[in-house]
């Protein structure tokens, strides 16, 4: 079975850096329904100017490649950031894969952006670590950047695999080259131990290509 993934471009930031930073999301095309990975920015209009985000609706994305919403049947959420959950409700019929930890920290540390992914009738798919979700596709849990993180793994074909990176590393270079802990940008790791650790556990996947949140490269095997 071969699996196809596609990018979304969902909005443009300003981060704590002052460098202009991308937000994709990741449609993976599956036999069974097609796959979300994040859904974008949203949050409260002080968090938007605090960023300086132009924002695009996650629904014109996916008409970019002829989809919309009711194609979706599972959202996978990286974590539970205002740039990667903004627009979870667009999705309200489908599921969103979540780790239990992130949930739990998201509640206690972002009440405030909990109308945005906590909403009335959200369906949770709380996970405890590593999980199979479809046939060639899972999660690895990759805390580091929040508690809860993970990144998502997807059989591609002819024994292929694809990881989306979400924020366990913002860049390529950060993904092949991991900086010390003090070179670390600006929200890049809650904890720099867990994030070195997570990433290891990715480079050890050996995978093919690497696709990036926060940046338009691929990172090749």
């Amino acid at each position: 079975m071969s699996l196809e993934i596609r990018r979304l471009h969902l909005a443009d930031l300003r981060g704590p850096d002052g460098h202009d930073w991308p937000v994709h999301g990741f449609v993976i095309t599956h036999p069974g329904g097609a796959v979300l990975v994040d859904t974008g920015v949203g949050g409260p209009a002080d968090v938007l100017n605090d960023w300086r985000v132009v924002n695009r609706s996650v629904a014109a994305a996916l008409a970019d490649w002829d989809m919309s919403p009711a194609d979706i049947s599972l959202v996978i959420n990286t974590h539970l950031h205002f740039d990667h959950c903004g627009q979870n409700a667009v999705f309200r019929h489908a599921a969103f894969a979540v780790q239990r930890s992130e949930l739990a920290r998201a509640r206690l540390e972002s009440p405030d952006l909990a109308a945005w992914f906590d909403f009335a009738g959200a369906r949770f798919e709380l996970l405890d670590g590593d999980t199979d979700l479809l046939p060639g596709v899972s999660v690895i849990a990759t805390p580091g950047h929040t508690q809860g993180h993970q990144c998502v793994v997807v059989a591609t074909g002819e024994g292929e695999v694809d990881v989306l990176i979400g924020d366990a590393a913002y860049t390529p270079r950060q993904y092949t080259s991991p900086p010390a802990p003090q070179d670390l940008p600006p929200g890049q790791a809650s904890d720099p131990a867990a994030w070195r650790d997570s990433l290891s556990r990715l480079h050890a996947l050996t995978p093919d290509r690497v696709h990036f949140c926060h940046h338009t490269a691929v990172a090749h095997g």
